[in-house]
């Protein structure tokens, strides 16, 4: 791994890992060492947060696929080595958080604007009455101020870093919105 070459993602875009891979079978002890090293610096460096559970649901009969996934995230790390997590001080320190809509089980799909939308409209439309008063939790602290709800475009999604293997000029974006940078 020293004389490995340089790495700029920790994982390909056109990476598919599957259960039924073809290639030889490895060591699982040593391929659940490296994982679990792995999930223990997801702490500290949230970037590589989907390659390696992509690589940690392979525990069980991992492959040379498998591997090659797990050293290619190894040699990402290296060239990164130096990177930090960065939230600076003061007080203009802007926490942003991300909105996860849930639906009941019987709920197969949501219109892309559906939950921005209700939030935002005070009108109750007669295809929402279904919805409860009580689940108004976003509409109620909106109203507070004490959240405020906009239109994310996918260009712009950081979220996507932990959901999907990116390009290196989306994934070094993304990277340094989550505040992981270089020291000078």
């Amino acid at each position: 791994m020293e004389a490995s070459k340089v790495i700029d993602t920790p994982i390909a875009t056109a990476t598919r890992l599957d259960m039924n891979e073809s290639g030889s079978p490895i060591n699982q002890i040593m391929y659940r060492d490296i994982t679990g090293s792995l999930l223990d610096l997801t702490a500290s460096r949230p970037n590589i947060v989907f390659s390696v559970g992509l690589c940690a649901r392979f525990q069980s009969n991992p492959k040379e696929s498998h591997l090659n996934a797990a050293k290619r995230i190894l040699r990402y790390l290296k060239e990164t080595q130096n990177m930090v997590l960065y939230y600076p001080s003061g007080d203009n320190f802007n926490l942003i958080g991300l909105l996860l809509c849930s639906a009941p089980v019987d709920q197969t799909t949501v219109g892309r604007f559906c939950a921005l939308n209700m939030a935002k409209n005070p009108v109750q439309h007669k295809r929402t009455k279904h919805i409860d008063v009580r689940h108004h939790f976003l509409k109620d602290n909106m109203e507070k101020g004490l959240i405020c709800m906009k239109f994310c475009s996918t260009e712009d999604q950081i979220a996507d870093i932990f959901t999907k293997a990116l390009s290196r000029e989306h994934f070094e974006g993304n990277r340094l919105e989550l505040g992981l940078i270089k020291p000078n």
